[in-house]
């Protein structure tokens, strides 16, 4: 693609503006060129070559500084020279040697025509500005964005120059070289679409979306804060001779994030942001441009969930940049079904990000849809985000899914799977890997079941990164099975990326070095919770797979992760070749999808009892407990306790509605939870569904419910927990279902449903029931209503506020967010806790039975060695273990007030039903 006539002078009229006699420029007068700042928040290019080596940064709200000095003292005009296609009004600040700053607002608040070189011009700062000699300091801070700098000029001529008329030679020289430039350029480009070619001989075109780069604060946060700069294309380039189509001109104007392609490669599906006050939608549009078609609407509903849970409705604001997330639906991510419908990821399940305490930021979840998008359904109850479903040869979801049911919150980000149905989730990998943080943008490699190619992520800024092949048939619990494609960047941190050190390549992930960081205090040197050594490129995305040496990728080689148009097409391979074949000039490129038609896989399904499915049950079978648990002596376990992970609903934020108003309450939020859950522990809510019985050969046959977050636990004939599950897994209604044991890996040999040798098969299956003590099996878990009374019979006679036996205080009394005992049993290290946020990273790797809970809390020992002659019945005693296996949960719901200063109101610290954990309704107050 050849720049214009104009464009092409770029090089020469920046050229001019250094020429002090070209602008009549007298001594003594000062050029201050924007590109030698002094200081800038981070986002600035001094010299961007995308728009004529023009200072431009990148991003909103930002600020830069130049610096220059006066010999002469005098009266001075201030005058810069910009260009903007828009109105990007600045504020301008001089900084003097001796007294107060001079500020001066919409500065270059004129649009001027484009953003490049042949729209510059001057602008006047204010009037006449009395300088004496020293050094000076000018900044420009942006409204939001910035426009595109040339310089400044300090003079004591009042007129603004006159930008020269190059003369007929410098014009020709200029189109000259930059002709050749451009040339040299395209013919790189078309050697990179050559290979293609050569790769692919039967393919002519592939579709991808032109978008600026997207802004977000998190790699799942494209939707929320990363959708700034609107204006995008979806296209076709023809890779015969380099040209580009517009698939869908009519929209333009918006947002399009990603796309993919049919089976047959006769239609593309994508989502669409049409403006900032409207969430993403599902669309569809002919491989020729035509039956342009808007497939998923907003809920009737939508413009009062806006008005209700918008943050900027209630004055609150976010770090991550100046606009607030309005709470839309958004539905996003779409692939099409081998059914004819489609798979996209949604915010529809209205659940808030578990470790945001502010509750800024959403989680989105799978669904799938039929064909004309009428008909919904959710896949998943995820607690945080599943993102970017595609789909696998055998008929499989493909998609990263991001959890953490007692794990660092900023890891485990794996690769799942399910059927299009919704049942038979499975982790692929990720899992148990703490680096990268996430398996991101994940395809299969065509033919190659057991073999995947992503981008390996960091948690936050944007989800870029390395590009990795993945092969599941290794031990998923360890980093065997994932190689480097793009050695030259690494991820191994919660935030940004590495370079090589010293040329030294990436060869290994980051692995933990002791189990201690599963219960780290705090965030030790090895937690990797920190960031990178670098911001910029070589960074890539939307690896799409060829054969698994040679991919098609979005890169930018060496820009700031966020620069609006640093990333282009290229054709990659693992043995480091890098050619580009296409660029555009103002926007990145991505999605890069061949126009080929695939074989339509099949619908895989799995067994389903029609009455368990009206009940809104699933029925699990456990082939041998045993399988994959360590050193576990067999016949000890008895039972499965059945747990379920909740999500936190966004009616669960902490407001009111006082009149009119929403109005937020404060003092409740603790350690990044929105409402407190636990003190340094894990940061969603747990309750428990009941237990079921194991039998002599480990087998097991029981109902749970579906549509839940379900883990277990590996419990003792004394229901203590030898094992936990630290994953949960969604049933759909009806689904049978069969595992081979705790923590299977991909070695061990496959189980099906119906089994007959397993002893739980050759009776009905269990329903879950109460442990000793329990009146029923389906309750909250609560600290205040299951363990104080205990405490109280038995303990608080000997370690109360007035005496304190060993420097224990077992009172019930209530502190500002929990209760004495709670705060000096978790203080005194009662078990080993998994804490979520501390370290957030590092802590996801595999744990061997009898780590944490019951059997290695030093509570639980001193009550079962007779303390001070104390001794427990047996139901007593399971609260006690109970609670140790639970990671130390304190609140059994995410409602209510929770901070002491609330006490007296209705809703202060609620005891909740086990009904009412059950639904986003809030309870109703006692």
């Amino acid at each position: 693609m050849f720049l214009t006539r104009t464009a092409l002078l770029v090089s020469a009229l920046l050229s001019a503006f250094f020429n002090y006699a070209a602008f009549g420029v007298h001594a003594g007068e000062i050029i201050v060129p924007a590109s030698e700042p002094a200081a800038h928040s981070g986002k600035y290019a001094p010299q961007d070559s995308q728009f004529g080596n023009l200072g431009v940064y990148n991003g909103t709200n930002g600020s830069v500084t130049w610096k220059f000095n006066i010999a002469q003292a005098g009266q001075y005009h201030i005058q810069v020279l910009y260009t903007s296609r828009e109105p990007r009004p600045c504020t301008f600040k001089l900084e003097k040697p001796k007294g107060n700053p001079v500020t001066v607002e919409n500065v270059c608040g004129k649009a001027t025509g484009s953003f490049h070189p042949h729209t510059l011009k001057w602008d006047s700062i204010g009037g006449k500005f009395d300088l004496e000699p020293g050094e000076y300091k000018i900044t420009l801070t942006a409204a939001v964005n910035f426009p595109h700098m040339a310089g400044f000029r300090i003079t004591g001529e009042e007129q603004l120059p006159q930008i020269p008329a190059l003369s007929a030679e410098a014009r020709k020289n200029a189109e000259e070289k930059l002709l050749k430039e451009q040339q040299e350029i395209q013919s790189k480009y078309a050697e990179g679409r050559k290979k293609l070619r050569e790769l692919m001989p039967d393919v002519k075109y592939i579709v991808f979306i032109k978008r600026a780069t997207f802004q977000s604060s998190h790699y799942y946060t494209d939707f929320i804060d990363g959708a700034r700069f609107f204006g995008s294309e979806l296209c076709l380039l023809n890779i015969d001779d380099g040209t580009v189509k517009s698939l869908v001109p009519s929209l333009k104007e918006g947002i399009i994030g990603r796309c993919n392609l049919s089976f047959d490669a006769k239609k593309v599906i994508f989502d669409y942001k049409k403006n900032a006050d409207e969430g993403f939608r599902i669309w569809e549009v002919g491989i020729d441009g035509e039956g342009l078609k808007q497939l998923t609407f907003p809920p009737a509903d939508e413009e009062a969930r806006i008005a209700k849970y918008r943050m900027d409705n209630k004055g609150h604001r976010h770090w991550a940049g100046p606009t607030t997330y309005k709470h839309f639906t958004d539905d996003m991510h779409p692939a099409y079904l081998p059914d004819g419908g489609f798979v996209f990821a949604s915010t529809r399940c209205e659940h808030g990000i578990l470790c945001d305490g502010p509750d800024y930021l959403t989680a989105s979840v799978i669904y799938r849809a039929s064909p004309d998008g009428k008909t919904l359904d959710k896949l998943s109850d995820n607690s945080v985000s599943e993102s970017i479903p595609t789909i696998m040869e055998d008929g499989r979801i493909l998609y990263t899914r991001w959890e953490y049911v007692d794990n660092g919150s900023v890891t485990n980000k794996g690769l799942w799977a399910l059927n299009p149905d919704g049942t038979a989730s499975v982790e692929i990998y990720g899992a148990n890997i703490a680096y990268p943080s996430v398996f991101n943008t994940a395809r299969q490699i065509p033919g190659e079941p057991t073999k995947f190619v992503c981008v390996g992520a960091p948690h936050m800024p944007l989800g870029v990164g390395t590009v990795l092949l993945v092969d599941a048939k290794f031990d998923r619990r360890t980093v065997d099975g994932v190689r480097y494609i793009t050695p030259e960047v690494d991820q191994q941190h919660q935030s940004t990326w590495m370079k090589p050190i010293d040329g030294k390549p990436f060869v290994r992930l980051w692995e933990p070095k002791s189990v201690k960081e599963c219960t780290i205090q705090g965030g030790g040197s090895d937690d990797h919770s920190g960031s990178g050594n670098t911001d910029a490129g070589p960074l890539f995305m939307d690896p799409f797979p060829i054969t698994e040496h040679d991919f098609l990728v979005s890169f930018n080689p060496d820009k700031r992760w966020n620069d609006r148009n640093a990333y282009g097409l290229y054709y990659i391979n693992d043995q480091g070749v890098r050619q580009t074949f296409f660029r555009d000039p103002q926007y990145s490129a991505w999605c890069p999808v061949p126009v080929k038609p695939v074989r339509i896989p099949g619908m895989p399904t799995v067994p389903k009892n029609s009455e368990l499915a009206a009940k809104g049950l699933a029925e699990l079978i456990v082939v041998d407990i045993y399988a994959g648990m360590d050193n576990v002596k067999r016949g000890s376990i008895k039972y499965i306790r059945i747990n379920e992970h909740l999500p936190r609903p966004w009616s669960a934020r902490r407001i009111s509605l006082e009149g009119d108003k929403w109005v937020p309450w404060g003092g409740d939020e603790y350690d990044q939870q929105h409402s407190v859950v636990t003190k340094n522990t894990h940061l969603g809510v747990k309750v428990q569904h009941g237990i079921v019985p194991v039998e002599a050969d480990g087998s097991a046959h029981f109902v749970v419910p579906a549509d839940k977050n379900i883990f277990f636990q590996a419990l003792d004939a004394n229901y203590r927990e030898v094992q936990r599950e630290r994953t949960f897994v969604n049933f759909r209604p009806g689904e049978i279902r069969s595992c081979v044991g705790c923590h299977e890996r991909a070695s061990d040999a496959p189980h099906v449903a119906g089994r007959t040798a397993a002893i739980a098969m050759q009776r009905p299956y269990s329903i879950p029931g109460p442990q000793p003590g329990e009146v029923s099996g389906s309750r909250p878990l609560s600290y205040i209503d299951d363990v104080q009374p205990v405490l109280d019979r038995y303990c608080v006679q000997c370690h109360n506020n007035e005496k304190k036996e060993g420097n224990i205080n077992l009172a019930g009394d209530l502190t500002e967010r929990f209760n004495r005992s709670y705060e000096t049993l978790m203080d005194w290290n009662s078990f080993p806790v998994i804490r979520e946020n501390r370290p957030k990273g590092g802590n996801n790797h595999y744990m061997p039975p009898y780590s944490f809970g019951s059997y290695a809390s030093r509570l639980v020992k001193l009550l079962d060695s007779g303390h001070a002659e104390v001794k427990l019945p047996p139901e007593d005693m399971i609260k006690i273990t109970t609670w140790a296996d639970s990671n130390g949960q304190y609140y059994g719901t995410y409602f209510g007030r929770k901070n002491l200063k609330y006490k007296g109101l209705p809703d202060f610290r609620p005891v909740p039903t086990f009904e009412e954990t059950q639904t986003a309704i809030p309870p109703k107050y006692r």
